[in-house]
């Protein structure tokens, strides 16, 4: 393998393949490099070669000026989910967790790509998959965008008596059981309060200032409220539940995923193309894993019940008296193209025994439960091991499988908190802000590089494996440079609001044009990372005289006087529209951006030519736009998605009948309530 990327995403992607054995003939190419892609081909026409660049190799923005900040602006993730205050500029996600995503996925790529293809890898398209929450297929299927503006959400990041703590609420069911846990049991007659509640804010953090983070802690145990400490690259290494696992290795994150052997087997291929999964994985982390193996090729069956069907579907923004309304959800629909949805209640001896058969015929398990859950079900590891020997058994616990943290209810927001990432996200000298999104994707890409390796070593020993792929493993591998920065350094790296430490100046800046919903809340990020682009954003601005100062010829001398920078660039940016900001310093070899409402990422040029949406047509919602991948292969067109997300249970009798079971007995399940096709809640 040959890396010719000088990146943190290139280095991460070349560390992954080297730490999994991959022995494939691999070239890792940027435009850094000094050779032109073209050349690397000729030179290596057998080699997998991996292009890593911000917009992808070709396009109208291919060579445009960029940065990891202005790219969260225009995948529509600086925005996300209503990141930051709804008075101030939204903030972007802090350290550089753009590079070591896109590291993960050119990974992804390279790994499944076949030798002589190109893998072609778009940054942009990496963050409009991770940061954001599918808003376009959501926005298609419901008609309105996910969140309208932003809004600091409630119970987040909160001051104790004594520091910080994170805690929230994923599901209307902690909410009521936090509202309990801060003593306030009325609240949970108020169903309106579930997914209203901000006005509370000041109330709850009355109660948390009145606590110590021990206390806060202890009682979210007690409620299952998902929590965790606020970790940094201090306080992480030094974390009990950290140094249980073995997490921090001489200073730096160790492994993202653990493997151990299940079983023995023959050796021989098993493509993705084929490829059988059994798919026990709700809400994000976990159907991302197995969503992209069945947008490539693989035959994934997802379970669900009746009595729970999978988190997302109860994301749809609809009142449950709309006719159909599970079936309405983008997020679900998003996530789950081209798989099969088998409805089981695990709660009965006889869905238990189904599962147990279905299981027997899968090449791959993936699940995403708290680490007790497999157990209740009776898939312990012995009981898998004779049942399938030679499976790919994936487990993706919030926070491993042992440690004192193991069963603690782990959401992305949780996972962000415990590992540094909210740590560098928010405004300076103010409580961080949850990401609220890299936690999950991030985990889901891990999980399925690791799953990959795995089959690559199925292939060649015939062995079963066995991964542990923990959430928070995963999110520490992206905020390694917090770990190490401060393990050989001494420094504790910190959030800064929209400035960073590659860039000076480096920000968002209000522009003169009113947003959809008629006010003025819409912004341009800018960044200068070279003296070159300063230069060049000082010609575009007409050289004014604060511009033409010696000393902000140098980025220390910029960062030194960014404050009155920030100053001038705010006065000319208020006089213009974002389009026209864009347009005088874009082309002039500025990074700029617009900062793009999620939901509008169809807009942007590039991503139209990259084709990355695709339309699927749904029974029940009609069409929609689906994002894709955020690689290309040079001898596959696509397209990714063939089949819109399953109906509820639509495949049970398909999958069913292939077990072997009669229509008599398919019949006495459904009339026994182990299977079904419609959530239990409808009926009453």
């Amino acid at each position: 393998m040959l890396d010719l990327a000088s990146s943190i995403a290139g280095r991460y992607c070349t560390k992954l393949l080297t730490d999994g054995g991959y022995d494939g003939d691999a070239v890792i190419w940027s435009r850094e490099s000094g050779q032109t892609l073209a050349e690397v081909r000729e030179a290596h026409p057998d080699a997998v070669v991996t292009a890593i660049t911000p917009f992808g190799t070709e396009g109208p923005w291919a060579d445009r000026a960029c940065t990891e900040f202005t790219l969260q602006a225009w995948s529509g993730g600086i925005v996300g989910l209503g990141r930051g205050s709804p008075d101030r500029a939204p903030v972007f996600v802090g350290g550089q967790v753009g590079e070591w995503l896109t590291g993960v996925y050119a990974a992804i790529g390279t790994m499944v790509a076949q030798p002589g293809e190109l893998v072609d890898v778009s940054m942009l398209e990496v963050l409009a998959l991770c940061l954001t929450y599918y808003p376009v297929t959501y926005f298609d299927m419901v008609g309105r965008p996910m969140r309208k503006g932003r809004s600091m959400i409630t119970p987040a990041v909160e001051a104790t008596s004594d520091g910080l703590v994170g805690v929230g609420t994923g599901t209307g069911q902690q909410w009521l059981d936090f509202c309990v846990m801060v003593g306030h049991p009325e609240w949970t007659e108020d169903r309106k309060l579930i997914g209203n509640h901000g006005h509370l804010a000041p109330v709850i953090a009355e109660w948390m200032a009145a606590h110590t983070t021990a206390e806060v802690l202890e009682l979210a145990d007690t409620f299952r409220v998902p929590h965790a400490p606020i970790g940094n690259g201090e306080t992480i290494p030094k974390t009990d539940h950290f140094i249980a696992r073995g997490s921090i290795v001489d200073g730096a994150p160790g492994p993202p995923y653990r493997f151990t052997k299940l079983g023995d087997g023959t050796p021989g291929d098993l493509p993705l193309d084929g490829l059988r999964v059994l798919d026990l994985t709700a809400f994000w982390a976990g159907p991302l894993c197995t969503h992209i193996l069945a947008m490539l090729g693989a035959e994934v069956i997802h379970i669900e019940s009746t009595a729970r069907p999978d988190g997302t579907r109860m994301l749809a923004g609809l009142k449950f008296s709309v006719p159909d309304w599970w079936e309405q959800s983008g997020i679900f629909a998003g996530l789950n193209t081209n798989k099969k949805s088998v409805t089981l209640d695990l709660g009965t001896e006889r869905g238990k025994e189904v599962l147990r058969q279905l299981l027997a015929t899968c090449d791959v398990l993936v699940e995403n439960y708290t680490p007790r859950v497999l157990d209740q079900l009776g898939l312990d590891l012995e009981t898998v091991r004779t049942i399938r020997p030679d499976l790919v058994m994936v487990r993706m616990p919030g926070f491993g499988l042992d440690g004192p943290w193991r069963d603690k209810p782990a959401f992305a927001f949780v996972i962000e908190d415990a590992a540094g990432l909210t740590w560098m996200t928010g405004y300076p000298n103010e409580k961080p802000l949850s990401p609220y999104c890299v936690g999950d994707a991030n985990a889901g890409l891990h999980a399925l590089m690791g799953l990959l390796v795995a089959l690559e070593q199925r292939r060649r020993t015939g062995e079963g494996v066995f991964v542990e792929a923990a959430m928070v493993d995963a999110a520490l591998s992206i905020a390694a440079d917090q770990i190490t920065e401060y393990a050989t350094n001494g420094v504790l790296l910190e959030r800064d609001g929209n400035r960073g430490p590659l860039a000076a100046p480096q920000g968002l800046y209000l522009a003169a044009d009113a947003d959809d919903e008629g006010g003025r809340d819409t912004w341009v990020a800018i960044a200068v990372a070279t003296d070159e682009q300063w230069l060049a954003l000082r010609d575009a601005l007409g050289q004014p005289a604060w511009a033409t100062d010696a000393s902000l010829l140098t980025g220390e001398g910029r960062r030194a006087a960014h404050d009155e920078i920030d100053e001038h660039l705010s006065a000319w940016c208020a006089d213009r529209a974002a389009a026209e900001i864009v347009d005088c310093l874009w082309p002039a070899g500025v990074p700029v951006a617009k900062v793009m409402q999620p939901h509008e990422q169809p807009q942007l040029e590039q991503l139209q030519f990259r084709r990355f949406f695709e339309d699927v047509e749904h029974p029940v919602t009609g069409a929609a736009r689906h994002s894709t991948v955020p690689f290309r292969f040079s001898g596959r067109p696509g397209p990714f998605h063939v089949r819109h997300a399953p109906l509820l249970g639509e495949h049970n009798e398909e999958v069913l009948r292939g077990l072997g079971l009669s229509d008599a007995e398919i019949a006495a399940l459904e009339s026994q309530g182990v299977i079904g096709r419609a959530p239990a809640s409808a009926s009453r």
